[in-house]
């Protein structure tokens, strides 16, 4: 009997037909969409006079460009105004239900799918945003696309797409105190370097995985793109039920008990085999921080920068412009050095249990005086949550500015921008130049290690703060 693996059953129960030395026809269950990727694949479907095939599988929120203050006013920025407006129109005209800025759901697109429990195992979820691999936390292949794509999907509900190399990530044994899904993902990409995976599929498992909650599960599959995946995903089991169950859009009744038991069949047969397999232990992974351009770049908190020993070429020369741009030099300790902000959010660390962390560990302290230290729920629902468990009170007294749902300085395409020259310490995805605002320095860490930053006012071990 043949064996297959997790991403061998998804994928193949979605292809309408193959493609001989070509691409499958690839059928797409949901479909996110939001306000920046959105409106050109609607203009393209007007002018070719054709409409969208299912609007019920498609739901749309606006994220990346929306302001984190005052969103029950117009938008200030013409071009986000307009791309905000655009999504509303479009989704309004085609029948797709819009989770709109001030509305319950309102939030970035990878927090609310999984909040409202539109994201289930077995799905395939595409959206014009490559973080889309957040959704295969349930057990999903989940994976970003571009424009023209998006156009595709809201036409025939497929997509073309060739099938990807397998690759399995094993984790096992037990995570130290003070270490994170955040930074297993920061570790596993140091070892592998940002292209590691390209043209892979990863699935996650192992014993430390499979401890993780849901919310840590999608930080790590989140930052599956960041090695170069085209996604990433892990096997459901009662962990993903159970976060399921009564959300919105999760099956009800003898549904449910139908669906789970389809559920459990969604994991990768014994025996089956991977073009690749990477085994790391728990116990080697301590709080990370990147000190580079690319989310390879990086080390433990309390280890230093790599000199440029054995690298020639252009190797040597991208690698010193990096650390450049940065404001580093080969061999050097990150520890203690200042920094400017702190940043918690984005689809990444935006969800609920990465502000009862943060809360947690700044609770009876206060923000150091060189620190702007700014959180930003992931959701409307996050946002409410926070402020019903006495979160927000508790950051607030530690000097922390709570902002409104959105991507805000994961990205420089809103008004959070860090300034130019400035060190941030982010817990968001990506630390590339100008990724935070022209000229910004982006550090990438977990939520506990953001919290020591903003208490110290530079790196810092949390280890060492909080007793942990």
């Amino acid at each position: 009997m043949e064996k297959n693996t997790l991403f061998d059953k998804i994928w193949d129960a979605h292809v309408i037909k193959s493609v001989p030395a070509g691409p499958d026809v690839f059928f797409i269950d949901k479909h996110f969409i939001h306000e920046v990727t959105s409106p050109v694949a609607f203009l393209n479907l007007k002018l070719r006079g054709i409409g969208v095939k299912y609007p019920n599988r498609t739901i749309a929120t606006p994220d990346h460009n929306v302001p984190t203050v005052d969103q029950d006013q117009t938008i200030k920025d013409k071009l986000s105004r307009m791309q905000v407006e655009k999504l509303r129109e479009n989704c309004a005209k085609y029948s797709i239900e819009l989770h709109d800025l001030g509305s319950a759901h309102h939030g970035i697109v990878h927090v609310i799918g999984p909040e409202l429990g539109v994201t289930q195992p077995g799905m395939t979820i595409v959206c014009g945003d490559s973080h889309t691999s957040t959704h295969g936390a349930f057990g999903a292949i989940a994976f970003g696309i571009g424009t023209s794509e998006v156009e595709m999907v809201l036409a025939t509900q497929c997509i073309m797409q060739s099938k990807a190399k397998k690759m399995r990530i094993s984790v096992e044994g037990t995570l130290g105190k003070g270490v994170t899904s955040k930074d297993i993902i920061l570790y596993i990409i140091s070892k592998i370097s940002a292209a590691g995976a390209t043209g892979y599929f990863v699935e996650y498992a192992g014993s430390a995985i499979q401890s993780l909650s849901m919310e840590a599960r999608m930080t790590i599959c989140n930052m599956s793109i960041e090695m170069g995946a085209r996604g990433g995903l892990i096997a459901p089991d009662e962990t993903t039920f159970a976060y399921l169950k009564g959300k919105q859009y999760a099956p009800k009744g003898a549904d449910w008990e139908n669906a789970v038991a389809h559920w459990k069949t969604l994991k990768t047969d014994d025996g089956a085999i991977f073009d690749k397999e990477l085994v790391f232990e728990a116990a080697d992974i301590e709080p990370m921080i990147t000190y580079g351009t690319n989310p390879g770049m990086g080390i433990k908190v309390t280890g230093t920068i790599p000199t440029t020993k054995g690298m020639e070429g252009s190797n040597k020369t991208s690698y010193l412009k990096s650390l450049d741009y940065m404001g580093f030099a080969p061999g050097e300790a990150v520890k203690g050095k200042l920094v400017d902000y702190v940043f918690v959010g984005s689809c990444t660390n935006g969800r609920i249990e990465d502000i009862r962390a943060v809360a947690q560990f700044v609770k009876g302290h206060q923000k150091a005086e060189n620190i702007t230290a700014w959180i930003v729920p992931g959701s409307r629902e996050v946002e409410k949550m926070a402020h019903e468990e006495g979160l927000v009170k508790i950051l607030e007294e530690a000097g922390f500015e709570l902002r409104q749902p959105g991507c805000s300085a994961c990205l420089a395409m809103n008004d959070d921008k860090i300034p130019s020259g400035k060190y941030a310490v982010s817990t968001s995805n990506r630390n590339f130049e100008g990724r935070q605002g022209p000229g910004a320095r982006t550090m990438l860490a977990s939520p506990l290690t953001v919290a020591a930053v903003a208490i110290t006012g530079r790196i810092t071990d949390p280890r060492e703060v909080f007793g942990n």
